[in-house]
């Protein structure tokens, strides 16, 4: 398996060549040449595979130079009971018939982005191990991906990590996951402005190519290709599960439900359905910012500036602009590179991209995506709806997701929808929404009144280079 970047400027690489990458040299995003496909026959085997084989059987299709005996102790060692909470891993919990949650935040930081990061760490070690080299992770958060790769990264041999995240813009335990971690590989800057800014400044320093390789500069973010091939699993597990009992063919049609912000969650579940997986649709939930709701129901893709970004209670997807829509858009394109590059340049230069009425467009509705956007009323009321329903207690994101799922479900087909986070990392709007405080996990009793470190700066590339440069000479 060869890995190619969406702008059409690199020589195709191998996986341990771009897992501690981040954008492609010629600014692109790394993408497989071409997606493992799978017939009814392969997805039957797969249907009674715990876990880990489901991981191995999957991953082994994308990651082919790392011998399958290695790649498969990873992938045990990552997925346990002790880091998830039972075997199951993801278990599905079902509403009523035909409507379900998959549950993806067991892990240590209680948000989905933990099954593809602590795989992440076991990759990072293994091959910095193999090269005899050390990185500086570089990576920006609005919320989860920053707790998540920090937890994951902590203690691991030639791994420094410095997270960007927007001050102010996260909760308070999102915030107290991140700043009270003492460890002294971990960094984290607290920037003045908003998650966009310091998304542009994590691809401003991997863009310089001799700061990059001076400092082995390397990412988390989701525009790193491992942690979309990891999110990959659980579509197969969650259809499976929907699907168990049900007497039909592997090939019954199910819909995903996927709140969206930088895109990566929901880009792994195309991949899914890309691969053969029979995914009716995707249904992608944004808050009130609504850039991808927007493009999908008119063609349109404006960026919004920083002052029209708004902070909201489901702060994790306070994003304008969603870093992998270019690999979603490359496939769209029928993996143009000159198309995508004009497009990127035409968002560079103006903001924004128009392709209604151009084949590009007219694709969309072949790869199953709808959407809609959800406000802060409505979260509130979904979560009162679900907790009176069902008895379950759901986070701000995850509700997002189920309100507009129940938009877009077609009867007699199965809908999935994921869950993001546990509803204690949003206490004060869980409180708002039904009247009482969620429950608290153990070893997270008093995470806010541990004591914090962090560095607070301004949205400037040369600032975060500097603050680097002096950590990694000290």
């Amino acid at each position: 398996m060869r890995y190619i970047s969406t702008r059409g400027g690199a020589q195709p690489r191998s996986f341990t060549d771009i897992v501690l990458e981040g954008l492609a040299p010629d600014g692109g995003l790394f993408l497989p040449e071409s997606y493992p496909q799978l017939g009814e026959r392969e997805l039957a085997s797969m249907r009674d595979m715990n876990y880990r084989e489901l991981a191995f059987e999957i991953l082994s299709r994308f990651i082919d130079d790392i011998p399958a005996v290695d790649l498969r102790r990873m992938i045990d060692r990552t997925y346990t009971a002790q880091v998830f909470g039972s075997d199951d891993i993801t278990p599905i919990r079902v509403l009523e018939p035909g409507l379900f949650i998959l549950g993806l935040s067991n892990g240590p930081t209680l948000a989905f982005k933990d099954l593809a990061m602590q795989l992440l760490g076991q990759l990072f070690e293994y091959v910095l191990a193999a090269r005899g080299e050390e990185l500086n992770i570089l990576g920006a958060t609005s919320g989860d991906t920053g707790s998540s790769a920090e937890y994951a990264m902590r203690g691991k041999r030639g791994v420094r990590v410095f997270m960007l995240s927007p001050q102010g813009r996260m909760s308070p335990f999102q915030t107290a996951q991140m700043f009270s971690l003492a460890d002294p590989n971990i960094f984290n800057i607290a920037v003045r402005g908003v998650f966009d800014d310091c998304q542009d400044i994590v691809k401003a320093v991997s863009a310089d190519a001799a700061f990059k390789a001076a400092y082995r500069i390397g990412t988390v973010n989701s525009i790193n290709w491992a942690r979309v091939a990891a999110q990959i699993v659980y579509y197969f597990k969650g259809y499976f599960a929907a699907t168990r009992g049900s007497g039909s063919s592997n090939r019954e049609p199910v819909s995903f439900a996927v709140p969206s912000g930088n895109f990566g969650n929901i880009l792994a579940g195309h991949i899914a359905r890309t691969m053969g997986l029979p995914i009716r649709r995707l249904i992608l939930a944004t808050n009130e910012n609504d850039v991808l709701d927007e493009f999908f129901r008119t063609g349109c893709y404006r960026v919004r500036k920083g002052a029209e970004v708004h902070a909201t209670s489901s702060p994790s997807m306070d994003i304008s602009k969603s870093s992998n829509f270019e690999r979603y858009v490359f496939d769209l394109a029928e993996r143009d590179s000159a198309q995508l590059r004009s497009l990127w340049a035409r968002l560079d230069r103006e903001g924004s991209f128009d392709v209604a009425g151009m084949p590009l467009y007219a694709r969309v509705a072949a790869t199953g995506f709808v959407s809609g956007s959800s406000t802060h009323a409505d979260r509130l009321a979904t979560m009162r709806r679900v907790w009176n329903d069902y008895g379950v207690m759901i986070d701000t994101h995850t509700a997002d997701g189920i309100k507009v799922a129940l938009e877009h479900r077609e009867a007699g087909v199965p809908l999935v929808c994921l869950e993001t986070a546990l509803p204690v990392k949003f206490a004060d709007t869980i409180r708002e929404a039904i009247g009482r405080d969620p429950e608290r996990p153990s070893g997270f009793e008093d995470l806010e009144s541990l004591p914090q470190r962090f560095e607070v700066m301004e949205a400037d590339a040369q600032a975060v280079k500097s603050y680097i440069t002096a950590h990694c000479r000290g």
